[in-house]
């Protein structure tokens, strides 16, 4: 059960950064799912200083997750084109 909620939540963070970074056109599902995953990861490494637990789903979270994923393609866009939009 838990692995779905994974892929759901990442799935909604993926395609919320991707509609604050304007990158909503050139990702699917998939890619979504990715980005949300990832960026979970990286919020959780930037915020907490490297130590990544299992915290339950909050709102600080979210925001988090969220955070890391624009960060994510952020990154992605500098590399892709030279400029971050």
């Amino acid at each position: 059960m838990g692995i779905i909620i994974w892929l759901i939540i990442g799935g909604v963070i993926g395609w919320l950064a991707s509609i604050i970074m304007r990158t909503d056109a050139q990702q699917g599902i998939f890619l979504n799912i990715v980005v949300g995953i990832v960026g979970a990861f990286i919020g959780g490494l930037v915020i907490s200083g490297g130590s990544i637990n299992n915290a339950p789903l909050t709102l600080t979270s979210f925001l988090v997750s969220l955070l890391g994923a624009v960060i994510l393609l952020a990154i992605v866009n500098l590399v892709r084109r030279g400029r971050v939009r």
